[in-house]
C-alpha cells in the first residue's frame, strides 16, 4: 500500500497507476470504524482499485471547539485501510487542498440550506469543496460515500452532475452498533449514560414508520429523555432526525420505501 503524503506525490501516483480495474475513492476524514470499513469493502468487492484519503477539513467544522476534539487514529486508520486492500492512502495536508486558502468555495443554494445545513451554517460548502478538490486531484471513476450522511450524500451527487465529473457517486447503506446506533467518529465522545441513551435515536425513527408514531411525537419523547432535536423531516424519500446528546451531535436516516 503506497502512502501519499503530498500534491505533487499524489501526482505522480497517479499518472504511473495502472490497473485494469475501475479507480475507486473512499474520502474520509479519520477515526476510522467499521462503517468505513464497509465503504472500502464494498469498493473491493466491486472489483475496483481503491485510494482511500485522510484529512480532518477544517474548513466544514462550524466550530473550532469540535474541530479540536475530533479524534486522530492514524496508525490504526492505515492499518484498517492496508487489511481492506487499498492500493494507496492519501494524506494531505491543507496547502495541499487549498492553496488558494478557502478563498474559492462550491456554494449549493437550496438543499444545503435546510436540515444540517440550517444548523451548521458553512458546513455544506467546506464538503462540497474539499469533495471537489479532491475529486480533481485523484480523479477516481467511483466514489462511495456512507448514507449515514445522506444530506451530504445527495448534495455530492448533484455536485458532480452539475460539474460534469465523470464519476459514479455511490451510497453505501449505514452500519450499526447492536443497538442499532449509527457507527459514526463522534460516538467516542459520548459519556456511557449517553451511550446507553444514544440507540433511541434510531428507535424513534423505526417507530415513526412501524408503528405510525408522528413526528412530533416522536421528537417529544426524545426531549424526554434529553436529546435536543434539531430536525425531524422527510426528503429525498428518507426520513431524516438529527439531535445534540450532551456535547455529540448524532444523525440518523431511513428510507421511506424498499429499494432505496
Amino acid at each position: 500500500m503506497k502512502i501519499i503524503r503530498s500534491r505533487a506525490e499524489l501526482f505522480e501516483w497517479r499518472t504511473a497507476f495502472i490497473s485494469t480495474k475501475p479507480l475507486a475513492f473512499v474520502p474520509t476524514m479519520g477515526a476510522l470504524h467499521l462503517g468505513h470499513q464497509s465503504l472500502m469493502d464494498t469498493a473491493i468487492r466491486q472489483r475496483n482499485s481503491l485510494i482511500v484519503s485522510i484529512y480532518v477539513n477544517p474548513t466544514q467544522f462550524n466550530s473550532p471547539d469540535d474541530l479540536a476534539k475530533y479524534p486522530v487514529t492514524l496508525e490504526a486508520d492505515l492499518e484498517m485501510c492496508k487489511a481492506a486492500g487499498a492500493a494507496a492512502v492519501f494524506l494531505p495536508q491543507y496547502e495541499d487542498l487549498y492553496p488558494d486558502h478557502y478563498r474559492y468555495q462550491v456554494v449549493e443554494s437550496d438543499d444545503s440550506k435546510i436540515l444540517c445545513g440550517q444548523f451548521r451554517p458553512g458546513h455544506f460548502n467546506g464538503v462540497l469543496t474539499v469533495v471537489l478538490r479532491l475529486f480533481q486531484l485523484v480523479r477516481p471513476e467511483r466514489a462511495y460515500f456512507g448514507e449515514k450522511d445522506f444530506q451530504q450524500l445527495h448534495l455530492i451527487r448533484g455536485m458532480a452532475e452539475a460539474f460534469f465529473f465523470k464519476i459514479e457517486v455511490l451510497g453505501v447503506p449505514t452500519l450499526r452498533e447492536a443497538d442499532g446506533l449509527a457507527m459514526s467518529s463522534r460516538n467516542v465522545r459520548l459519556s456511557a449514560e449517553e451511550r446507553r441513551k444514544a440507540p433511541l435515536l434510531h428507535q424513534a425513527l423505526q417507530a415513526t414508520v412501524s408503528q405510525k408514531i408522528s413526528l412530533e411525537a416522536a421528537r417529544q419523547q426524545l426531549a424526554a429523555e434529553g436529546f435536543k432535536v434539531e430536525y425531524f423531516e422527510d426528503h429525498w424519500n428518507r426520513r431524516l432526525v438529527a439531535a445534540q446528546l450532551g456535547q455529540v451531535r448524532l444523525i440518523d436516516n431511513i428510507p421511506l420505501k424498499e429499494g432505496l
